[in-house]
């Protein structure tokens, strides 16, 4: 929560350059609250585990938060019943008739697809669209990054020769970024994806800023330069097991899959994993929330543009 000071106390400069969050006394008198409305499009197959996992994060928090699951409309899922979705998800139509402090859009097992040939790419980008101006911050998560990151600045993604799995330790590329406050100096994210892009093609949009980066994974975390979209290729969300439920998937379809790396203990997979990602995964969701939502999304949700 912020520290409540007087304005003219002169810790308060200090603090503020600090990008401690402050909140004057006058700030205070004036402010009303209202639950932060947050949209998650939901693009993983396990509806039920993703919106869970997410909302266990976005739930330990101090906000009070008001959700609305969105599902495609041009997409049929195979491993959610329709009864489901419709009783708690909203259609992506509807979007378009609110305004949102956050949204996150998630990964989905269609990254070794061409964009174009996702059968929701359409209607995904319209939201994309829709977000930039409705939305005040959106995240973007695993193939949700690719997908945002190609449409809205033309960033490519370029295919591994094996999948990507496993939790590997990343490093902050810049000083004093609200995003990664209070984590330690490397941090693990877990991985689970077949594809990739080149730093290059980042560092040269100046509309971009990497914010970490991992000596095995490559680029993990970037931001627009406008704080509006944060893009996460990995899964801080995951919970201890579900990486080891997707190797033994894979595994059972007869895919070449590579053992998560940095995940069984000894690398057996008759020993139990344990997470160590989670206090990272608590803290992003809460900085998220805390520094590119609350703080700055407008009380009125039609003042957004």
């Amino acid at each position: 929560m912020p520290i409540k000071i007087q304005s003219d106390l002169p810790a308060c400069k200090t603090l503020e350059q600090e990008n401690i969050f402050v909140m004057t006394e006058n700030r205070a008198l004036h402010q009303e609250i209202r639950p932060l409305k947050i949209a998650i499009v939901n693009l993983m197959p396990t509806k039920e585990v993703t919106e869970t996992q997410l909302l266990r994060l976005l739930g330990n928090t101090p906000l009070q938060i008001e959700i609305s699951l969105v599902r495609m409309e041009d997409h049929k899922s195979k491993n959610t019943d329709s009864s489901y979705l419709d009783k708690f998800y909203i259609p992506s139509s509807e979007v378009f008739k609110n305004k949102y402090d956050g949204m996150i859009i998630t990964g989905a097992p269609v990254e070794q697809m061409d964009f174009e040939k996702v059968d929701y790419w359409d209607e995904l980008c319209s939201i994309m669209d829709y977000a930039k101006k409705n939305v005040y911050s959106t995240l973007y998560v695993c193939w949700g990054s690719f997908a945002g990151l190609y449409h809205n600045y033309g960033i490519n993604k370029y295919s591994l020769e094996r999948k990507m799995s496993g939790i590997f330790m990343n490093t902050r590329c810049t000083e004093g970024e609200p995003l990664l406050r209070g984590f330690d100096d490397t941090f693990p994210i877990p991985q689970s994806r077949h594809t990739t892009f080149r730093k290059e093609e980042i560092t040269a949009n100046p509309n971009l800023e990497i914010l970490a980066e991992s000596a095995e994974a490559g680029v993990t975390i970037i931001k627009s330069k406008d704080n509006r979209e944060i893009f996460m290729t990995g899964h801080l969300e995951y919970d201890t097991l579900t990486l080891s439920q997707e190797y033994y998937r894979d595994i059972a379809k007869g895919m070449n899959v590579p053992l998560p790396k940095n995940y069984f203990p000894t690398n057996n997979v008759n020993i139990m994993p344990t997470s160590y990602w989670r206090s990272t995964a608590h803290l992003f969701y809460s900085n998220w929330l805390n520094y590119y939502v609350y703080q700055v999304t407008p009380f009125n949700l039609n003042s957004i543009e």
